[in-house]
């Protein structure tokens, strides 16, 4: 016993002074006044009082769940068709895996580069290949999208690996047995493939819902924001009222109420998730 205390100090310490800490810190800032170096009164809910009223906060929660939208289900869906077609592979499956994985272990500075010349408007491959010169980072209706879709081909390969795991545990009898019955490619995957990877689908949407709800970096690097702050997100809104300007106390507010959100829509998913287990056992 006092071995494995031993062996799980250094996370457990890592953990109260990382994670734990900071997050109080944070909880307690949020009802002061404080700036960016300095820690003022208390005052309250007046920070979440002021969260309410402030239109920039819901614009920006509205153009993160716009991008959730955009990416969560085709990142979930063409996971798992890309996993199908790569667990048809019999030769090169490591390979063709690999290349699919590759872009997710790019920074992400090197991936917002590669698309930053891509949607370029005069030189950019998109247009090129369209035959426009349309500014896909600047328009008010292509810019999120044209984030979402350098996410979706950065990180889709992770999901790959996932599916493709969920897939290796089916058992091959299964799939003999189908095909001795008559059952075609179709009737396969319905009857066998999806409900076996129903836990792995799962598991992939809600992480991608996660990752999806606390995007920062991307419309950050490739936008800044806008145009006309339409790629704005609750991250980097929370970025700009911290360091920006140097309200660390409503910074941390709308951290805490975020963090609110995302706790609510996991557990949403759980329930759902516990929900269609009890009706399928039912």
């Amino acid at each position: 016993m006092r071995m494995a205390w031993l062996m799980l100090a250094p996370f457990v310490v890592a953990y109260l002074l990382f994670f734990l800490w900071p997050a109080l810190q944070t909880v307690r800032l949020s009802f002061t006044d404080s700036g960016l170096t300095d820690t003022k009164g208390y005052v309250g809910l007046a920070n979440y009082v002021q969260l309410i009223g402030d239109d920039d906060f819901w614009a920006a929660l509205v153009q993160t769940a716009y991008f959730a939208v955009l990416t969560v289900v085709p990142l979930t869906a063409l996971g798992l068709v890309m996993a199908m077609l790569v667990n048809r592979l019999t030769r090169a499956r490591a390979l063709v895996q690999a290349v699919f994985f590759l872009p997710y272990v790019l920074p992400v500075a090197v991936m917002t580069l590669i698309f930053g010349w891509l949607y370029h408007p005069v030189y950019g491959l998109v247009n090129a290949v369209l035959g426009g010169s349309r500014a896909w980072l600047n328009d008010v209706d292509w810019a999120m999208p044209s984030v979402a879709l350098a996410t979706i081909w950065w990180t889709v390969g992770f999901n790959v690996l996932l599916f493709v795991a969920g897939l290796g545990n089916i058992p091959a009898e299964l799939y003999e047995a189908a095909r001795l019955d008559g059952a075609n490619r179709w009737e396969q995957f319905r009857y066998i493939t999806w409900p076996q990877l129903k836990p792995t689908t799962s598991l992939v949407f809600m992480l991608q819902l996660i990752a999806s709800v606390k995007i920062f970096s991307q419309p950050y690097i490739l936008t800044g924001g806008g145009p006309f702050n339409t790629t704005r997100v609750v991250l980097q809104y929370m970025y700009e009222q911290g360091f920006t300007s140097q309200n660390a106390g409503y910074a941390s507010a709308i951290a805490c109420a975020f963090l609110l959100v995302v706790l609510m829509l996991a557990l949403l998913q759980a329930a759902l998730t516990w929900w269609r287990i009890r009706r399928a056992s039912a």
